[in-house]
């Protein structure tokens, strides 16, 4: 189990290749999303830094298929945050290199490699120019007593029929839901002992704004806002 020694994670008992990616070099900024310097990922998500402030930038990728049906994930128990959660298609971070930096040209690029990391999507059935950025929004969640997250996450929305082959490293199970599956998905989670968790952020997401978008996937921009950063 995660615990702290001498003020520092233990993660000896963590995945290793989960591990490896604790080195990362993450996006700071700060709550106008101006960018800030790079911190690691680890440092990104110790709850010690975030009760501090630290903030980082996120993506959530929502990818949904010519039926408008939405590709869910069930992350992996190997996960050092939220294991084993259900949650959209693709979460992750831009990393602080030249071509993820500078806002959403480079979020983009971020969320084609991730998509091709965890789900095994290939860049060239993803193209840039399918994404549709919404908006960002503003979250603090702790996934246990040592680990949580702090991010502005760019909200962005893909419609387009993939080939999945998701890295077990990464997911558990994923699998595609229309609009009603997906809400008796979120009321199975309500029910004590169901056993099926949510990550905070999608919970958020789909309680505030998924429903309304998922009903316009082919006029979004209707709803694009570049401007505001909602706090949720």
């Amino acid at each position: 189990m995660n615990g702290t020694t001498h003020g520092e994670p233990n993660i000896s008992d963590l995945d290793v290749t989960q591990v490896k990616l604790l080195a990362e070099q993450c996006i700071v900024v700060d709550e106008e999303d101006r960018e800030l310097g790079a911190r690691s990922k680890k440092d990104c998500h110790l709850n010690s830094n975030i009760s501090s402030g630290l903030l980082h930038r996120a993506f959530s990728v929502f990818l949904f298929d010519s039926n408008n049906r939405l590709l869910l994930q069930q992350r992996s128990k190997e996960k050092i945050t939220f294991p084993e959660m259900f949650t959209n298609t693709c979460c992750s971070h831009p990393l602080f290199r030249e071509e993820e930096r500078g806002g959403a040209e480079g979020v983009v690029r971020a969320a084609r490699r991730k998509l091709q990391h965890e789900l095994g999507i290939p860049p060239k059935q993803v193209p840039a120019e399918s994404f549709t950025y919404l908006t960002r929004i503003l979250y603090e969640a702790k996934s246990d007593d040592v680990w949580g997250e702090h991010e502005i996450d760019y909200i962005l929305f893909v419609k387009r029929d993939v080939s999945v082959s998701a890295n077990p490293n990464e997911v558990k199970s994923h699998r595609y839901v229309t609009e009603e599956e997906l809400r008796e998905l979120l009321r199975e989670a309500e029910r004590e002992g169901s056993g099926v968790v949510v990550t905070p952020w999608f919970k958020a997401i789909a309680d505030n704004l998924l429903f309304t978008w998922w009903s316009q996937l082919d006029s979004l921009q209707q709803f694009q806002d570049h401007h505001n950063i909602h706090k949720m």
